[in-house]
């Protein structure tokens, strides 16, 4: 982290919690403790079964020029009580629902889904709907051989084609997570991995533009200039060498985002950007108990000044008020910070940290690499809850930064790649480290990672391919199968090296072969026979990560 960004970071970190509370807490030594509140409530449990029944577009936005698209239907049975839930009499249910999925009393797609389907689809012509700014109300019903009819809602969008001052489209792809995007002249969509610093602007891009040529050649696909944005003449510069090297843009209003005036000038001026991926507005507004409703209130301005561009934002806060900032974002990002600081006592408050108490850099964490998985499963968690997984993609922010207040150092390399293949192993579909200047081995590793992209992303943003994960002895493992051939992304959380038996996807691993993409400190030996169950073995070093696809 460069000096003038740390400083200004801090300045404006101990500003506010001085001033207030962070994550609702109070921290100093003279405050007693209050109950934060806020708290996502624990999901109740049903006697008898329910059906979680929901559906959604594939894709967000379509356009004007799309001809024919597609609504995926989940189909979960649970006990779990969830938003949408209904009880359902199984023994009689049969096996499968019939759907029927109409707009404005027109039915536009119809067909016979699986109890326990996750990600199924019914294609349908988009041609019926004329395209408009505002989205489209879909009602979707279900109905079992006995009679059993269940309700859910969601809503599409068509738009017009993009009008003049829009420079660019990116879609979601909600069965994936995927960002959808067309290089610069070309009519394809593609899928693009969102991988690159948050970068600090004034004194670092504005002084070298050949930074981002680096950044390009590495293998990065995104860059997050951190605002202020005083000189706009070298902001343009900055965006205009971003534009001409292929590096894609996201930008951030987090000092001004509440403030709708500015908003409106900002996005209006950057709207036309064709390498402009997606906005952010929020940074961790969460921490700073920013009003439950700005969120979505700047979001539903700058879908009416633009739509064309996803919204995101980043939370800090372990679990406070999830539910009402996450409403006005596209992307949710978490921020979890857990290398070198101290988890239980803060070193820069001199107090506790406990669940209702505290300010330690990391907010309820244990202080490991763990807690970024753990983070990211209560994401998902908590999405599922509120029936918004497929409305939402949800990225990681590996900490790139230490020496400062809360860490006593930034994290290693290794530690880093770490972050990196846990957070997509846990769902993380775009990583965002903060921040770049950042120490030499950290970017390296980065770099390995961002070559390995473009193979783990025709896996993991293929709705076809299956997921399975594991952890054993400190070893996280998720493992993508799609057609014949596997994708193995693995990583040590440990300090000491660890083996495991991986049982691979087709049995004995005897006639496999493996490719690495993905050379962190790990290996993996094939050659199990039949007899002892066909299984790989999978030999990762102290802090190793490493990723094959085996065919």
């Amino acid at each position: 982290m460069g000096p003038t960004l740390v400083f200004l970071w801090l300045a404006i970190h101990v500003l506010v919690v001085a001033g207030q509370t962070w994550c609702g807490k109070h921290y100093m030594a003279n405050q007693s403790v209050v109950e934060p509140g806020g708290e996502f409530p624990v999901a109740k449990t049903s006697s008898e079964p329910l059906l979680a029944f929901r559906c959604a577009p594939a894709v967000k936005p379509y356009l004007a020029e799309d001809t024919s698209g597609a609504f995926i239907v989940d189909t979960q049975v649970t006990y779990t009580e969830k938003a949408g839930t209904a009880p359902i009499d199984t023994s009689k249910s049969g096996s499968e629902l019939q759907v029927s999925i109409s707009i404005n009393g027109q039915t536009l797609a119809t067909g016979a889904v699986p109890f326990n389907a996750s990600g199924h689809e019914l294609p349908f012509s988009l041609a019926p709907l004329k395209p408009q700014t505002s989205a489209f109300d879909v009602v979707c019903t279900a109905k079992t051989p006995d009679g059993q009819t269940f309700n859910a809602n969601t809503t599409l969008q068509k738009l017009p084609d993009p009008p003049s001052d829009i420079g660019s489209v990116a879609k979601l792809d909600l069965r994936t997570g995927a960002m959808l995007v067309r290089s610069s002249g070309s009519e394809e969509w593609e899928t693009v991995f969102p991988l690159g610093f948050y970068t600090t602007f004034d004194g670092y891009l504005t002084t070298n533009l050949s930074v981002l040529n680096d950044l390009k050649d590495r293998g990065f696909t995104i860059v997050h200039p951190v605002p202020t944005f005083d000189n706009l003449t070298a902001l343009g510069e900055v965006l205009d060498r971003m534009e001409e090297v292929g590096l894609y843009l996201m930008y951030d209003m987090r000092f001004t985002y509440t403030n709708l005036s500015s908003v409106t000038e900002q996005v209006n001026m950057i709207k036309s950007r064709k390498n402009l991926l997606l906005w952010y507005t929020g940074d961790e507004p969460d921490g700073t108990s920013d009003p439950l409703n700005a969120t979505k209130i700047t979001y539903d301005l700058i879908n009416t000044l633009d739509g064309y561009h996803p919204v995101s934002l980043v939370l800090n806060c372990e679990n406070y008020f999830f539910e009402e900032y996450t409403t006005g974002a596209d992307v949710v990002m978490q921020d979890a910070y857990p290398v070198a600081m101290n988890a239980t006592f803060s070193v820069e408050w001199h107090t506790p940290c406990t669940p209702d108490f505290g300010d330690c850099g990391c907010d309820n964490c244990k202080g490991d690499l763990e807690d970024i998985a753990v983070r990211l499963d209560e994401f998902a968690y908590r999405l599922d809850i509120l029936g918004q997984t497929r409305a939402k993609a949800v990225w990681g922010v590996p900490q790139a930064f230490g020496g400062e207040e809360y860490w006593s150092r930034p994290p290693t390399g290794k530690e880093w790649l770490v972050e990196g293949v846990l957070s997509i192993n846990h769902g993380a579909r775009g990583i965002v480290p903060w921040v770049d200047p950042t120490p030499a081995d950290i970017k390296d590793t980065a770099t390995s990672l961002a070559q390995a992209l473009p193979t783990i992303k025709q896996f993991i943003f293929n709705s076809s391919t299956s997921f399975s994960s594991l952890s054993q002895s400190g070893v996280d493992v998720g493992l993508w199968t799609l057609g014949g051939q596997t994708l193995v992304l693995a990583t040590n959380l440990g300090n000491a090296s660890a083996s495991l038996s991986l049982a691979l996807p087709g049995g004995s691993s005897s006639k496999a072969t493996a490719t690495q993409i993905l050379d962190g400190g790990g290996s993996l030996q094939l050659g199990g026979a039949a007899g002892d169950g066909g299984n790989a073995t999978l030999n990762m070093d102290a802090l190793g990560s490493a990723g094959f696809v085996v065919q």
